[in-house]
């Protein structure tokens, strides 16, 4: 890169960092890694602010290109541009996990809330947490998944998830497979078109249910059956 191209990237990088510099503003990208759309007031909730003031930070994200907007009557439905915003965040979200971890959580709901992020939660649209890890580690040990070079199916892995019945769709440049840093177990799980169609599938069957208002999710038993038949993951390992 020539000093003349750094100069002209150099304030779009400012906006962007800019953009998310901010405490209300970042607590809403995190809480939209759920990867639902939420309205203005559901996001006011969570952040702790007036919908005026929220109103205002959301314009903000929008303009930016960060967040996407719709609107349905009264209400106004906000949601993650698209899933490379989604590795922005949870890729800064890595990055301060260790001082996170460290600070210890004042009430026994915030405790029971972070052991369950911890244990399995939603990475925009795709598994995280312990869950992500055992079913990435899973689907490695049994040669459907290749991580010596960069995340990538194997034919067999291809054939596994064809005989699973989990479609895969690539849509634009979003490639099959894709590791992203989980920020709590500090190493990387499956994500792109891949991640997504395990995650939407794990939903969609009752293999896993979301719990409380943010990412959390819990494996069912029949997930626990399903996920044991499938890749031979334990189900202790996922409670």
């Amino acid at each position: 890169m020539t000093e003349r191209d750094r100069n002209t990237e150099a304030p779009g990088l400012a906006r962007l960092a800019g953009l998310i510099a901010d405490e209300t503003r970042a607590a809403c990208l995190l809480a939209l890694l759920d990867g639902r759309a939420w309205t203005a007031g559901e996001l006011a909730r969570h952040a702790g602010v007036a919908a005026s003031t929220l109103s205002e930070h959301l314009g903000k994200l929008v303009a930016g290109g960060l967040l996407a907007e719709e609107r349905q009557g009264r209400h106004r439905y906000v949601r993650l541009a698209d899933d490379r915003v989604a590795q922005l965040v949870e890729d800064l979200a890595a990055q301060v996990a260790p001082e996170a971890a460290a600070r210890r959580p004042r009430t026994l709901r915030a405790s029971s809330a972070g052991s369950a992020m911890a244990r399995g939660r939603t990475c925009y649209d795709h598994l995280a947490g312990r869950l992500g890890i055992a079913v990435t580690d899973a689907l490695t040990g049994r040669g459907l998944l290749r991580q010596d070079t960069g995340f990538a199916l194997t034919d067999a892995g291809l054939g596994w998830f064809d005989t699973a019945g989990i479609a895969l769709r690539p849509t634009g440049r979003r490639p099959l497979a894709r590791a992203c840093l989980d920020w709590t177990e500090r190493r990387p799980h499956l994500a792109g078109v891949a991640g997504a169609a395990l995650c939407r599938h794990a939903l969609d069957t009752g293999w896993c249910l979301r719990i409380g208002s943010e990412r959390a999710v819990k494996v069912t038993p029949e997930g626990e059956r399903a996920l044991s038949e499938l890749l031979g993951i334990d189900a202790e390992s996922l409670r």
